[in-house]
């Protein structure tokens, strides 16, 4: 069975965290990935909390076939691990899924993947996104080689719905 790695951090969007994380359950195994493990993080209304199975210090891109990355603030923190950022980084280098929404892409910038690469994102991140030098489009998904974005939670039925097929090939 193929392994999905979601990452998850505080102030998440509650539905880009859930959507992504039960549609990829009912194909493949998913691990909720955080900067610590078995520690529960907050979504950013406040009310939902989730807890992480894995640190991203504990894992390597050899453990998964993809990783997701939900948006809300929760990339920013993410961005400041080194060790998520990595593993970002090396799932893109292996040539391994990489999909991202909403401020989801601030982490691949981090990563340094986007130099080049056609993305989108939510448009209040699109000039950070384009300084990392991608070409940064508004389109519900934006598939370019192994990296799979989309903006916002209205998106994620298509991009979920397409990384899921890929993924399944």
């Amino acid at each position: 069975m193929k392994k999905v790695a979601v990452l998850i951090e505080n102030n998440f969007e509650e539905s880009e965290l859930l959507y992504p994380y039960h549609r990829f359950k009912e194909d493949f195994e998913v691990t909720l990935v955080g900067t610590d493990a078995d520690t529960e993080y907050t979504g950013k209304s406040g009310g939902l909390k989730v807890k992480s199975d894995k640190a991203s210090k504990d894992v390597s891109a050899d453990d998964f076939d993809a990783i997701y990355v939900p948006g809300g603030y929760s990339p920013d923190a993410m961005r400041k691990c080194e060790a998520t950022v990595k593993l970002v980084k090396d799932m893109h280098e292996a040539g391994k899924m990489v999909g991202a929404v909403c401020h989801g892409p601030w982490v691949l910038a981090e990563a340094d993947i986007l130099e080049g690469v056609n993305v989108t994102s939510v448009p209040t991140i699109k000039t950070d996104i384009k300084n990392a030098g991608a070409n940064w489009e508004d389109s519900e998904l934006v598939v370019d080689k192994n990296i799979y974005t989309a903006r916002t939670p209205k998106d994620l039925a298509v991009q979920v719905k397409k990384m899921s097929e890929d993924l399944a090939k």
